[in-house]
């Protein structure tokens, strides 16, 4: 990345940062919204992480060797604005995997950005990203996805899915695909809606309590995102931390 554009403020005007908190862009350090850490997982390794978005800005650029498998499961409750950024080169062969849910309420604004660059043949990347808003929350994904010239055999999905428990929340979503090879597959899907209230009467008629449905509904949802965990007690714990964020709001 040009030296010149990690020195640049962002502002709503520009594509990536288009649905951002602009009184956060405009007010912050100018370091907190441009630094990037940097990570490498080298040829034939495999590494996954979990994290617990903090409010502010997180930038994370991976570069993932030949053969290489990175994971990242991320759980995104924080406010007033809170962004996590990734940005993931893969060589020859290597996967990269994204689960991720948004969860919040009030006014806040809590987003996933993600750039998976295919560098090289046979990569494959999948991401799944959940967000469950109320209030006048806010809940964005933005993924895009490039295929460089000579990647063939690419394979990359995304898919982006959001819950509205009130008519004041907003989702947002932008998948972009820009691909330069041609034996490649790269898919992209999205839904933005409210709880299915046919399920919750199927549920009813069956004896479980409306609020134990509603419950059930949302954890199925949102563990969508975490389907991929190796770990699975890990997956559980997240799943419960969304839960409790949703306590008093289901």
């Amino acid at each position: 990345m040009p030296e010149a554009a990690t020195l640049e403020r962002p502002t709503n005007s520009q594509e990536a940062w288009r649905y951002a908190d602009a009184g956060y862009l405009r007010d912050a350090e100018l370091s907190t919204l441009t630094d990037w850490r940097d990570l490498t997982v080298a040829a034939g390794e495999e590494r996954e992480d979990t994290r617990i978005v903090a409010a502010g800005v997180e930038r994370l650029r991976v570069h993932l060797g030949k053969g290489a498998r990175y994971a990242m499961f991320a759980l995104n409750a924080a406010g007033p604005y809170a962004r996590l950024e990734l940005e993931v080169t893969l060589e020859d062969g290597a996967h990269f995997e994204f689960g991720g849910v948004t969860v919040g309420g009030g006014d806040a604004t809590q987003e996933f950005v993600t750039r998976t660059i295919h560098a090289r043949p046979n990569g494959t990347s999948n991401q799944t990203v959940r967000a469950v808003q109320w209030g006048r929350s806010t809940g964005n994904f933005l993924g895009r996805i490039d295929v460089v010239k000579g990647a063939q055999k690419t394979d990359a999905a995304q898919n982006f899915r959001a819950l509205l428990l009130e008519k004041g929340a907003t989702a947002n979503t932008k998948p972009e695909l820009e691909i330069f090879a041609d034996d490649v597959q790269c898919a992209h899907g999205a839904a933005i809606g409210q709880m299915d209230e046919m399920a919750r009467y199927y549920m009813a008629a069956r004896g479980i309590a409306p609020d134990v449905a509603r419950k059930l509904l949302v954890q199925a949802f949102i563990g969508d995102a975490f389907v991929e965990m190796r770990n699975q007690d890990e997956a559980e714990r997240m799943i419960a931390l969304a839960l409790d964020e949703l306590e008093g709001n289901l």
